[in-house]
């Protein structure tokens, strides 16, 4: 992997696990010594994260890790909820080429791991048994984008909810038995349920209000 993709990656993740939380001003240098490299694939790094709208850059200032808002989240998830219900409904079909359904049983229960990184596990594990390899993609970039907003919104976001490990378990049974028509119901309702718990979480959130208001559907 070539240096500058590494730093890229490396930042990215400190982004979006809040090791450098939203709002945190970031210099080049200050950078360049924390991963021991010169400034320009630091500034390279900086440069894509502006792009993917994780950072803004400061004229003559530096850079600041972008807060996180009602409507960054309310897209986020409408995205999800468009994206995740199709990749289970296609798992379920055995769309995926060299499959193994039976390899989603390691996600039945988070056994101890951090829970953020159980959840973006399944959602990750059951996005790649679509058989779609750039809508894989796109569900990996909006669930390591939804981790924090996670890790925002919850006090305790290691602790494992018992109640998502069941919908997990409903999802995983659903696909197993290749129940399409559930396995996508379900996991609308599951990606709508994290999205009503962060939307009511973040506007506790000191700084995060919406720019617009937040539409609700009724859907189950």
């Amino acid at each position: 992997m070539l240096l500058r993709d590494s730093i890229y990656d490396a930042l990215r993740a400190a982004i979006l696990q809040c090791d450098l939380p939203p709002g945190q001003e970031l210099r080049e240098q200050d950078l360049a010594a924390r991963y021991r490299v010169s400034r320009s694939p630091v500034r390279d790094a900086l440069l894509r994260l502006e792009k993917g709208r994780l950072i803004t850059v400061l004229p003559r200032q530096g850079y600041r890790v972008n807060p996180i808002s009602l409507e960054d989240a309310t897209e986020i998830f409408a995205l999800r909820l468009i994206m995740e219900p199709a990749c289970a409904a296609a798992a379920a079909q055995g769309k995926g080429v060299g499959r193994d359904v039976a390899a989603l049983d390691a996600w039945r229960d988070a056994d101890g791991e951090d829970f953020v990184a159980y959840n973006r596990g399944f959602h990750a594990a059951v996005a790649d048994l679509a058989g779609n390899g750039r809508m894989a993609a796109v569900v990996h970039d909006l669930i390591d984008q939804s981790d924090r907003l996670v890790r925002v919104s919850v006090a305790s976001p290691e602790v494992a909810d018992r109640q998502l490990m069941a919908e997990h378990g409903a999802i995983i049974d659903a696909i197993q038995a290749g129940d399409a028509a559930l396995a996508e119901r379900l996991m609308r309702a599951h990606v709508m349920g994290a999205r009503d718990r962060v939307l009511t979480a973040l506007r506790d959130v000191p700084g995060c209000r919406p720019k617009t208001p937040v539409i609700r559907d009724n859907a189950a």
